[in-house]
This record gives C-alpha cells, structure tokens and sequence, in this order.
C-alpha cells in the first residue's frame, strides 16, 4: 500500500469532528439551539465589524471557524488514557500541554489532545481535553479498590476501533474505506449511555466522594460531557441565550471583555439531569447530572511573559473579590476585572512591544511591490509597512477555567479541597509519552512566519 493512498489525519480530524457535533445534537438537543445563537451573533459580528472579518480572512481563521469545536471527556485508567492517545493519534492530534486540577477541587489531571502545525489546524482546529481520574486521591481504600474493579472490567473501545488504530499504526496510516469505518467506531466510545454498570446505592457512594468520580466509574464509556463552538462575541452570546431557553452560569470565566482578546472566555449552561438505570433496576429510575453546552471566545496566545502578567491580574481581581464568583456577585467580579486588567495593554501593537503575545508575520502588499529591502530587519520592515503582525489563535485551555466551568455546573457542594497534588510524571507514564509544550508551539509558528516574511523579501 502506498501512502498515497491514505486518507490524511486532518482530513480523518475533521470528519470525526463532524460526525461528534452530529451525534451530540442528536443527544442534547439545547446544543443544537447553541449553535444556531452562535452562528447569528457570528454573522452579526462580521458584518457589523469590517475589521474583525478583514483579521479573520488575512489569517485564515474565517475558513474554520463554523468547524470549530472543542470537546472533553474523562477516562478512569492509564490503559484508557494510553488507548486514547493512540486514537487520536490516528486523527493527527497530539498531547499538549498539563493541567492539574486538584487545585480547584476535581481529582484529575488532564491533557489537550490536538493538532499541533498551524497548516494542520487550518484544516481542522478540532481539540479534546482530556482527563484521567486520580483514584490515590480517593481516601477510603474500600471506595478506591471498588472503583478500581469496576473500570478493570470495561472496554471503552469497539474490537474494529482497536483493530483500525493497529492497522493505521503498522500501515502508516488508513484508506478511504478504512477511515470511515474508523470514524464511526471512535464515535463509540464517545457516545452516551443511559445504563449504568453499577447499583443505585454504588452510584450515590461514588457521588458522594465526588460527582466527578461517578461520571468516570459508573458508566459503560467515558462520553463527550460536552462540545464547544466558538463565538466571536461572547458577551453577546451569554445575554442572548435565555430568549433561546438556555440558561447561563453567572460568570464568563477568562480574561475581560477587550478590543484585543486574549487567551480564551467560556460560559455555559447548566448540567442536564439525565435519566439513567442502575443494575438493580429495570427501568431509567435514576438521573445524572454531567453533559452541559459551553461556548468559547478566543483570542491571542500569550508569551510567558503575557502569561505571567495575566495570571498576576486575575489573581489580585479574585483575592480582592474574596469568595468564588457567582451570581451574586458577577457585577463586582467583573468590574474588578476590568479595573485590573487595565494594567495589560489592549492593542496589537502594545502587546507586541512588550512581548506579551505570540504573533504570525505576514508580508503586505507594499512588502511585495517593494524593491532593494534584501537585508532589512523584521523591525525595518514592519516600520515601511512591507509586514504586518497578526495575533497567533490561542489554541488550549486555562486550568483555572477549565475547573471553574466544572464546578459552576455541578454546583459549589461539589467542591473537594484536594490540596496541591500535581503529577505531571505520572500522567505521562499513564499517557505513554511526553506531553508537548503549548508555548513552545506558538513559538515555533511564530518563528516559521519570520523566516518566511525575511525570505520572501530578501528576493526584492
């Protein structure tokens, strides 16, 4: 077989992203409503904002935004973690960066699985955060060992899966025929089920150590808790959303509202009370409460530097705040926000000067009517106009974030002080590999850009 003949990862990417969004329409119907509220304030947005669409059309973002998705789920055990990332890796996704979540009271450690080359992420930016449940943070050793048989004796993969990963392993990759099939099996594992693998009474012994660790342990997979489109507006999304009949956590977590956005802004709403059935019962008697619809906004990725800075300001707004954001107090959250981030520069350019975003260089069209600049430096040239500077996309996820979505959909009686606990050693034993580090990436695109820019022009 020669590789010409292979579907190409990203082209398996965004089929099976595809395919996800489909079911999980099927499956929770308020994410359809979401997409169609996301979708107007899009057009609404481009239309409104001449500049935003000339931004998204000169980088490119504009061809993927309505395919853009990110979707989490959590796994129970190394083997499914490892499982995981080979699966994904059939997809072109690698492991990106480490995030511990202990600190915010969710016994897991997680991963971005994604593309990682810009040209990849233009096809599709389809991402997975991906959890592993710590079960050594289980205190009772009973609990903990009942845990630890009841996910022993669950495959979460489909035998053709398992058979379709090897075979894309060993072949270098899957043919047409090949990554349809793929892409239907994967599907398998991330799909909800109304049946759980444990008693009634289990269940709630396993809620009341953590809601969390009941939606790991008790069911036959891990399914997709929830799938997010992006936003261009975010703020206009969380006020319109209840005339859609969705109701939105109180707090847009992330960075404030701003002309330059950076990094990422969430907001959701609530977790469906789903029906379910336990072993001993005959009918959906149960319910659960795990899948809920969640949308992003997002914006440059920061530089260590910008990061350093952006964690100092969300810390002073939060420690000045005093309690957990809620609903409560969501007008003085964000105003304090504001107030803060004032301190971080809100233009291209002044991000830029003080290293504080990632950036991909592009040359202009004077750039490319200009004669004898062979030589310049990228400074020379983004003075005469010959390159421009556009935020890179920030592509991950905020571990603060993250855990504050969780726990505002399962609600603050589900918080768990779990300490510092982090490691990053022993999630990548699990993972079987090395996670890869995001700031690392942004760096290399950026750079890439350069060197083009500077090659392009030396020519003149």
């Amino acid at each position: 077989m020669t590789e010409q003949r292979f579907v190409s990862p990203d082209l398996i990417r965004q089929r099976f992203s595809k395919a996800m969004s489909d079911m999980y329409r099927e499956e929770v119907p308020l994410y359809g409503a979401l997409m169609g509220l996301v979708e107007q304030t899009n057009r609404d947005v481009l239309a409104r904002e001449p500049d935003i669409a000339r931004q998204l059309d000169s980088t490119g973002e504009i061809q993927r935004l309505d395919m853009e998705r990110h979707g989490a789920i959590r796994v129970g055990t190394a083997q499914e973690l490892a499982t995981l990332a080979r699966l994904f890796a059939v997809m072109g996704m690698q492991p990106v960066g480490y995030y511990d979540l202990t600190p915010a009271g969710v016994p897991v450690h997680s991963t971005a699985f994604r593309a990682v080359h810009e040209t990849a992420l233009q096809v599709s930016p389809f991402r997975v955060f991906t959890s592993l449940l710590r079960l050594e943070l289980i205190e009772d050793s009973e609990l903990r060992a009942f845990a630890q048989s009841v996910l022993d004796q669950r495959s979460i993969f489909t035998p053709t899966a398992l058979r379709l990963i090897a075979q894309a392993e060993s072949a270098g990759g899957l043919d047409e025929v090949e990554a349809a099939e793929f892409v239907l099996q994967a599907l398998e594992t991330f799909r909800w089920h109304h049946s759980a693998t444990v008693t009634a009474a289990q269940y709630q012994t396993l809620s009341a150590q953590h809601r969390l660790i009941a939606d790991v342990v008790a069911f036959k997979g891990p399914h997709i808790n929830h799938l997010t489109p992006r936003t261009l507006d975010i703020d206009i999304v969380q006020a319109q959303m209840p005339a859609h009949g969705i109701t939105p956590k109180a707090v847009v977590e992330g960075p404030p509202r701003r002309q330059c956005p950076i990094l990422l802004r969430q907001t959701s709403f609530k977790a469906l009370d789903e029906p379910i059935a336990f072993t001993d019962q005959s009918d959906s008697r149960g319910s659960h409460s795990a899948r809920f619809g969640e949308i992003e906004q997002r914006g440059a990725a920061l530089t260590p530097k910008g990061r350093a800075l952006y964690d100092r300001l969300l810390n002073a707004a939060r420690d000045e705040l005093g309690e957990f954001p809620n609903e409560a107090n969501a007008a003085r959250y964000n105003a304090l926000m504001s107030r803060h981030f004032g301190e971080f520069p809100d233009s291209i350019e002044g991000m830029r000067e003080q290293d504080l975003a990632y950036f991909r260089y592009v040359v202009t069209e004077k750039g490319h009517a200009a004669q004898g600049v062979a030589g310049a430096s990228l400074q020379e040239h983004l003075r005469e106009g010959h390159v421009k500077a556009e935020p890179l996309v920030y592509e991950d996820f905020l571990p603060v974030s993250a855990a504050g979505i969780f726990q505002s959909n399962l609600g603050d009686a589900a918080q768990t002080h779990y300490g510092e606990h982090s490691n990053r050693q022993a999630f990548e034993q699990a993972l079987g590999r090395s996670t890869i580090d995001e700031l690392g990436l942004y760096a290399e695109t950026q750079q890439r850009s350069i060197d083009e820019c500077l090659a392009l022009l030396s020519h003149r």
